[in-house]
């Protein structure tokens, strides 16, 4: 994927720009980076310009010392916009990507056309899951990346997919790999604090797809049952045989039901 790069918000940001089009800005998920998004570039870009940015802390992107907190990033993204003269586009997330999009439209809903939430879900964190964020950040910093990454491959993925498609295994352990352990451990303080947007659900106006795999054991189907009811103006889609990376364990579905929604929003 190519890469360009922008000094926004005292970080120097990686990201893709390719296709033309509507504009559509897609937003990895933790710890991952924009090559997340690899299969879904092509299926797009004949009518669509996709912006794929690596966050803070991820892919080719400098990371900060500070935690990254959703806001933060969110931020990062509309700067990224502005810098490439974008006034609004669809945003679209998985998982962490998926909070940071919730966070972009709170702040900016004026320039959300559409969303797009994938394998995420709108609640805060527990204090459990807030502790076991604080426990990776430290594993991440003191150990780096090759731990969290063999822990958490078994529960973003099928137990078909472990099994016997190895080239995706192969493929998202590599991306946890590339963060940096002190992006992540910043992303993991960041999405312990983040608010809980379900009040904000009832107050999405755009047209709004979320998409869910059907065995996703991180932010399970309940969770996009709980969106979907509360936007009025939401289509739910769940992934037969994809866990949470749905886009890439689902991917001609997940690009097709992209795409319908994208030529009727």
């Amino acid at each position: 994927m190519e890469v360009s790069r922008v000094s926004i918000n005292n970080i120097q940001l990686a990201y893709t720009d390719t296709g033309v089009g509507r504009p559509i800005v897609l937003i990895h998920g933790y710890p991952f980076n924009r090559a997340l998004w690899t299969e879904q570039l092509p299926a797009l870009s004949n009518d669509h310009r996709i912006i794929a940015p690596d966050l803070r802390g991820f892919g080719d992107s400098d990371a900060s010392q500070d935690t990254s907190t959703m806001n933060q990033l969110a931020t990062d993204v509309a700067a990224l916009m502005d810098h490439l003269e974008i006034p609004s586009a669809t945003i679209g997330g998985l998982s962490m990507g998926g909070y940071v999009a919730l966070a972009f439209y709170k702040q900016f809903h004026s320039r959300v056309r559409a969303l797009v939430l994938a394998d995420t879900r709108a609640q805060a964190d527990t204090e459990e899951g807030k502790q076991t964020r604080a426990q990776q950040a430290e594993k991440a910093l003191s150990e780096g990346m090759a731990g969290i990454a063999d822990a958490m491959l078994p529960k973003l993925l099928t137990p078909e997919t472990v099994s016997k498609r190895p080239e995706i295994v192969k493929f998202v352990r590599d991306m946890m790999l590339q963060a940096k352990p002190e992006g992540a451990a910043a992303a993991l303080r960041g999405m312990a604090e983040r608010e809980d947007q379900t009040e904000l659900l009832a107050k999405i106006m755009v047209p709004t797809l979320i998409l869910v795999g059907a065995e996703d054991a991180i932010t399970p189907v309940a969770d996009s049952e709980k969106m979907h009811h509360a936007i009025d103006s939401s289509r739910m889609v769940i992934l037969d045989h994809a866990g949470h990376v749905s886009n890439l364990e689902r991917t001609q579905q997940f690009n097709d039901e992209l795409l319908h929604f994208l030529s009727h929003s």
